[in-house]
């Protein structure tokens, strides 16, 4: 439990904390290396679900209770990132998509207050956006602790460029450098909620493992092909994410042969 804590910590309020303190260094060559990264952690992620989660899923639950879990996870996960465009577009007409490229402070409007609203907002909405992660880490230790530490790693990778996307509107917006990047590091904090509640329900029965991995298992798609792959192709118009996917992927089945 004590691990579960600790590297759910890292993934959540680290990683986000990290994206914030190097937000002022941020250029576009870095852009292409956060591609890269983002990419290659995308397809450590896949190579989790197919070659190791999903199988233990099925093992666990039956290949229906499998399916069904994970068509789950996607669809929670999507109803919480619509839940977040609908609050987003209607209430302060900033569009969700905009967290993956704040690094371009023309999308949150020009104004000081309106910059210091849209921060403030994503804060919020990338706490929310933590939860099923955290969900994701916590089955995954209950499985097995080295795939959950693995998935820890590459969550805190994806969380980087979302701390820069939160910390960008605030400083602009005028809140002070040190306050902005300690907001920031707190939007990961329900990653540690949704890891513990992840825990507790694969420790329950082989049948709530069999669940609870089925869930984690349509979170992290989710996540993949509609956060971390988008963001990246974003960040970087070449092919070169498509390898680095690639080689994510390849390497993702070896540790988990290995593991």
């Amino acid at each position: 439990m004590t691990e579960l804590l600790i590297s759910t910590f890292c993934a959540g309020f680290i990683g986000t904390g990290l994206g914030g303190i190097i937000a002022s260094l941020f250029n576009n060559e870095s852009q292409k290396i956060m591609s890269l990264l983002l990419s290659f952690a995308a397809g450590i992620m896949l190579s989790i679900v197919c070659f190791d989660l999903l199988p233990a899923a099925t093992v666990n639950g039956g290949i229906a209770l499998a399916v069904i879990a994970t068509v789950s996870g996607i669809i929670i996960t999507y109803l919480l990132n619509y839940l977040i465009d609908y609050v987003s577009i209607k209430r302060k007409n900033i569009k969700h998509d905009a967290h993956h490229t704040a690094f371009f402070v023309s999308e949150f409007g020009h104004s000081r207050s309106a910059l210091l609203r849209a921060g403030i907002l994503m804060v919020s909405a990338i706490a929310l956006h933590n939860f099923p992660e955290g969900l994701s880490i916590g089955s995954s230790y209950s499985f097995q602790h080295e795939v959950g530490l693995i998935l820890s790693l590459v969550i805190a990778l994806h969380n980087i460029p979302e701390g820069m996307a939160i910390v960008v509107p605030l400083i602009a917006g005028g809140m002070r450098k040190q306050r902005a990047i300690l907001l920031t590091a707190a939007s990961g904090i329900p990653t540690v909620f949704g890891a513990l509640l992840g825990y507790m329900l694969g420790g329950i029965s082989r049948f709530t493992l069999g669940i609870s991995l089925g869930i984690a298992c349509g979170a992290m798609i989710y996540i993949v092909f509609g956060e971390i792959l988008p963001q990246a192709i974003l960040m970087n118009r070449t092919q070169a994410s498509a390898f680095s996917v690639i080689f994510g992927l390849l390497l993702g089945y070896l540790l988990v042969s290995v593991l």
